[in-house]
């Protein structure tokens, strides 16, 4: 990518976090995004592992037929990074590619522990901030990434419409 390629990329990226934000996040709501990223990524005809934490308690979880326990620890080392910025993994990998930097050598962060790879993305609660994690592994970084964002807008986008109607 080019620079300006990298700072295009995370202008949509701060933007995404900006607008995919709940006034309160649910167990129930767990399940239900849960379920939206399950049938997604399963009309796809790919597997992947889903994970959902609110204040790092696990909502929701499921392995899907195909994946393995690596994808279980690359959902939490992306989490871990979500915990530590506040921000989605590909949006902290984007800005360190950006400067070619790397969590280790920019943050003094394990790799064991952290992976900067799209598909874990901030629950943001409003006037809140961060208050857990949505994290898929399996799929291409950038698709990872894009599926948690695409369920996230269509599910906010049902609740928005709900409220309206009512």
């Amino acid at each position: 990518m080019t620079v300006t390629e990298y700072e295009q990329e995370l202008v949509v990226l701060e933007q995404e976090e900006r607008e995919l934000q709940f006034s309160a996040f649910t167990s129930k709501m767990a399940l239900t995004v849960g379920m939206m990223l399950y049938e997604e990524v399963k009309r796809r005809g790919k597997a992947v592992v889903i994970h959902i934490a609110r204040n790092q308690q696990c909502l929701f979880h499921l392995a899907m037929e195909g994946t393995t326990l690596d994808n279980d620890d690359w959902v939490r080392r992306k989490s871990n990074v979500v915990h530590h910025f506040g921000k989605s993994s590909y949006h902290v990998g984007t800005k360190l590619r950006q400067q070619e930097k790397t969590l280790e050598n920019k943050y003094g962060l394990a790799l064991r522990d952290y992976a900067d790879h799209g598909g874990a993305f901030p629950l943001i609660v409003k006037n809140v901030g961060p208050v857990g994690t949505i994290a898929v592994s399996g799929l291409p970084q950038k698709e990872d990434h894009e599926v948690v964002v695409g369920v996230l807008r269509n599910y906010l986008a049902g609740l928005n419409s709900t409220t309206t109607q009512a």
